[in-house]
């Protein structure tokens, strides 16, 4: 077989020339992207020390099709197209003539090296480098058409006289050589493989293929694109001018968004997804050159009819109005910033689940937009597309295969949710997940977009968090921040000196940035009773639970804390998903006091008079509070409930007053530390007390969610097993207990 190629020698001002003209430009058979701006030195340094610094492909052909090199217009169309090198090339070009270069985020930027002829030494040209009268601080000046070599040196030295440089003679001559020698760069040699006119354009991408498949700097999903460039160019164009038009704002109709600026490559993994179902870039790369087939697909259609599916997954991935809707869908799972988004992966999958769902299915928007909310929480929570993203991709989109109806869609979507999230998940993986100082935990941001899903307000705030985490109303400073709850400086002063102890998530809460200042390294036993006494009760009882905070939390011990906080993070988690998994918009509303009390005494309901005092004698009584830890212990063991102090057993207002604190805070504290220390402290997870309006008076509520082990009271020396019976609570011991546990844990 002849060969394909000659080997054609040049130097780089016939190189440049001929793609000045326009004669020699590149097919979009590459991203049209260039190194940064270091590589770009990088290269200059090493073709001025007569270092080597490889070759080009050429293909002989006037390619219609042709992009030409910078943003300069051209005179002639291109005879010849470069296959491969044209990040050199393109570097090369920009920095001899000036000539702007597009940035990988579709912006076009000057590249201006510098270059000391004292030193023989490049640097990329930063605000320093051009005061220092040492420096050429553009390089590109010496080759532009208005400077001679002589003057040019000339105005190098009046530079430095003028700035108070003293040179000697031997450092003048050196200079004089080293600006010279990088003047004379525009003769320096390239060889090129230039590759027949008979080729055409498949083989061409063959060979581009094969020269990068060895390197790692090309994947499949650019092999696509190259495909796209020989046989739907205008295809290819679409996507960079939609990824371009996502990240600037412009008015009408467009993409443009502050969450989710997607590359072409990931929207060619949508259109991909959407058109064929596959995730495996590689099986559809052979598809599309017409040499197999995908795997368990019989239809056997030709390579137009390949690219025909391909170009209805991409019509679907670039129509703003499913865009737009999908982006909704994002907000509603609580991720209303890029800053909480730790992958995008389980974007660019969501919005392909998203797309087969409306554009294939048709399933009704309400119900799609919750179920791309609901799997995107999960698919982020559990960095389901962490690890071999393209594989688990694979296993979710093979099980839609063959579906074609709403009912069928839904439920794919929440039998892998219910996989996944079991009750494991939720009790054992998630806080073990969350016991980390990860700046950029997904556990971490997925409790974030809890907190937007439950309208939570920031801490210690009336304002919603999704209200100033809204990237629209951003500030120069951040109007939100992450607070360390247990602050840096009293943590170091009490032995927790390692970063990963003092920036564990448990640690952090969403505050307003004002409020953290204010803060600064108080210990929360003394900063946070001054926040509190901004809000009722009610307020503050909603805003702890939704930050996952016990009440009393300022005066738990730092690593109990942590431990307690996890799991509350993963209750309020899943509270936010559960949200999102139901038809309901918020968790049902609680009951008021005066609704339980009419309701009477019952195996989930029970009233006591007082907390602490016994109202025979008027005195503090330590029976009274075992009768209470009592209750308690038997609601958590059994089914859960609501004890109600203050509340006589006819229902009779008995008020608070009887218990002697000098404020609701006060009891509320002790009541906190009787469970903590005779009950223990993790208990504060499934105890939420609250204080409300009875009658004439106030109550306190303690409601008790079921708790997930055993709960034992401390009695003296003893530690008694209780469990509630209809409206009593009994003490069941020895192996009565045993066997109670084993049945019920």
């Amino acid at each position: 077989m002849a060969q394909l190629f000659n080997k054609v020698d040049w130097d780089l001002q016939s190189l440049l020339s001929s793609i000045r003209s326009g004669q020699l430009a590149l097919p979009d058979i590459q991203r049209p992207f260039v190194w940064r701006n270091t590589k770009v030195r990088n290269l200059f340094d090493s073709m001025y020390r007569g270092y080597p610094v490889g070759y080009f492909l050429f293909w002989e052909t006037g390619a219609g099709g042709a992009k030409q090199i910078g943003t300069d217009t051209k005179q002639l169309a291109p005879a010849k197209v470069i296959v491969d090198g044209q990040q050199r090339l393109t570097s090369l070009y920009a920095v001899l003539h000036g000539v702007p270069v597009i940035r990988d985020n579709f912006s076009t930027e000057k590249i201006e090296i510098a270059f000391s002829p004292l030193e023989e030494r490049f640097e990329v040209a930063d605000a320093a480098i051009r005061k220092d009268s040492s420096f050429i601080p553009n390089i590109s000046a010496l080759w532009s058409p208005e400077a001679g070599l002589l003057s040019f040196t000339k105005d190098y030295f009046l530079k430095l006289e003028e700035a108070g440089a003293e040179l000697e003679e031997g450092q003048v001559r050196k200079a004089e050589a080293a600006i010279q020698k990088l003047h004379s760069l525009i003769f320096y040699p390239f060889t090129s493989l230039e590759l027949s006119s008979e080729v055409n354009e498949e083989q061409v991408s063959e060979i581009f293929v094969r020269i990068n498949s060895q390197g790692k700097q090309l994947n499949q999903s650019d092999f696509i694109l190259t495909l796209m460039s020989v046989f739907w160019e205008e295809g290819r164009k679409e996507l960079e001018e939609f990824c371009r038009a996502s990240r600037v704002h412009s008015p009408g109709a467009s993409p443009y968004n502050a969450l989710f600026q997607p590359d072409p490559d990931q929207l060619l993994r949508v259109a991909i997804a959407v058109g064929f179902r596959r995730a495996r870039m590689s099986a559809v790369y052979s598809v599309l050159r017409g040499k197999t087939n995908l795997p368990d697909d019989a239809s056997n259609l030709s390579r137009d009819e390949q690219f025909d599916r391909l170009k209805a997954g991409q019509a679907a991935a670039l129509n703003l109005n499913y865009w737009h809707d999908f982006l909704k869908a994002v907000r509603l799972a609580g991720y209303r910033t890029p800053k909480i988004i730790s992958s995008q992966n389980n974007l660019v999958f969501a919005y392909a689940l998203y797309l087969i769902g409306r554009a294939h299915i048709g399933v009704d928007e309400h119900k799609l937009r919750k179920a791309i909310a609901q799997w995107l929480l999960m698919s982020s929570l559990t960095s389901r597309y962490s690890s071999s993203p393209e594989s688990e991709m694979e296993f979710d989109l093979a099980k839609l295969r063959g579906i074609e109806d709403e009912v069928s869609y839904l439920q794919v979507i929440q039998q892998a949710c219910a996989e996944t999230l079991t009750r494991d998940f939720w009790t054992i993986s998630l806080p073990n997940a969350l016991a980390t100082s990860s700046a950029r935990s997904p556990s971490m941001f997925a409790f974030f977009a809890a907190l937007n899903v439950l309208d939570a307000r920031a801490l210690f705030s009336s304002h919603t968090v999704r209200e100033l985490m809204d990237p629209v109303a951003q500030a120069p400073r951040t109007s939100l921040e992450r607070h360390h709850l247990f602050p840096v400086a009293y943590l170091k002063e009490n032995g927790f000196s390692d970063r990963r102890d003092y920036n564990q998530i448990a640690n952090y809460s969403i505050v307003e940035w004002g409020d953290n200042a204010q803060i600064g390294a108080a210990p929360p036993s003394e900063y946070v009773p001054a926040l509190e006494d901004r809000f009722n009760h009610e307020t503050l009882a909603s805003m702890y639970r939704h930050h996952a905070l016990p009440l009393g939390w300022a005066d738990m011990d730092y690593i109990e804390f942590l431990s307690v906080r996890r799991s509350m993070i993963a209750d309020t988690i899943k509270e936010a998903y559960n949200v999102l998994a139901t038809n309901s918009k918020q968790p049902p509303r609680t009951p008021s006091v005066g609704e339980l009390v009419a309701e009477g005494e019952s195996d989930e309901i029970e009233f006591k008079s007082t907390l602490r005092t016994n109202l025979h004698t008027g005195q503090k009584d330590s029976k009274m509070e075992m009768a209470v830890l009592k209750t308690i212990a038997g609601f958590l063991n059994k089914a859960g409930g609501t004890l109600i102090v203050g509340v006589a057993d006819d229902g009779a207002l008995v008020g608070l007053e009887t218990d002697g604190f000098p404020n609701e805070d006060k009891m509320s504290l002790h009541l906190i530390n009787l469970l903590k220390n005779r009950m223990g402290g993790q208990q504060a997870l499934h105890v939420h007390p609250h204080f409300c309006d009875y009658r004439e008076g106030r109550a306190l509520a303690v409601e008790c969610k079921p708790s997930k082990s055993p709960v034992w009271v401390k009695d003296g020396n003893e530690e008694r097993f209780f469990v509630r019976y209809g409206p009593s609570t009994q003490e069941l011991t020895g192996a009565q207990a045993q066997e109670y546990i084993q049945q019920r844990f």
